[in-house]
């Protein structure tokens, strides 16, 4: 007869999951792959070497679950900031500014594991994994464009797909620079100059 009551084998866990992959992304982000050694992982996450391999798997395993758990969080935020306001422009400034909040938050090293961390790795994986995302980043800004469009507030005529890739490309320019740590005031202000710069004043 099966016991019900059984326990499983082993030592339970003696840390938090997804509080082990929150201090490895910080890991990452402030020294970069190549500078991160399993050394610096198991004393910022909290566990010893045995469980790093059995729960995480190798060094790149684990960057690429710290990169998908970044992104995951930082994309649905970025979305929030894109899509809520009302105004396709209110939309784009919040994307860009929130761009720059995130790369500047206290408490956290600078920029952003994804545009100033993972492009550095020579993996294909991770490349894989950039170029998905930045492509999932680039449909999501097309859509708020053409719903712009269709509502009147842009032209029937303005490049949708052109300037999509723009403001990523702001995005990622305004992350770079504060990695250098240019001030946070001063992201501000350039991401909403650049909101103005790709989106024409008026309505359609």
């Amino acid at each position: 007869m099966i016991q019900k009551d059984r326990q499983p084998r082993g030592r339970p866990r003696t840390f938090d999951e997804n509080e082990a992959l929150e201090r490895a992304i910080q890991v990452f982000w402030a020294k970069g792959y190549d500078g991160v050694t399993i050394d610096d992982l198991v004393a910022s996450m909290g566990v010893g070497r045995p469980s790093l391999y059995a729960i995480f798997g190798d060094k790149q395993a684990l960057f690429l679950r710290c990169l998908r758990t970044y992104a995951e969080k930082k994309g649905a935020r970025a979305a929030e900031a894109l899509l809520t306001p009302a105004d396709v422009r209110d939309g784009v400034r919040g994307l860009l500014r929130y761009s720059v909040e995130s790369a500047t938050e206290k408490g956290s090293a600078w920029g952003c594991l994804m545009t100033c961390v993972a492009p550095l790795v020579d993996d294909v994986k991770v490349r894989k994994f950039l170029l998905r995302a930045s492509a999932e980043t680039v449909a999501l800004i097309e859509r708020r464009l053409r719903e712009g469009v269709a509502a009147g507030e842009l032209p029937s005529e303005f490049p949708v797909a052109e300037r999509a890739r723009q403001i990523l490309d702001f995005s990622r320019g305004l992350t770079a620079r504060a990695r250098m740590e240019t001030s946070r005031e001063e992201l501000l202000r350039d991401a909403d100059r650049a909101a103005k710069l790709v989106l024409p004043a008026g309505g359609g």
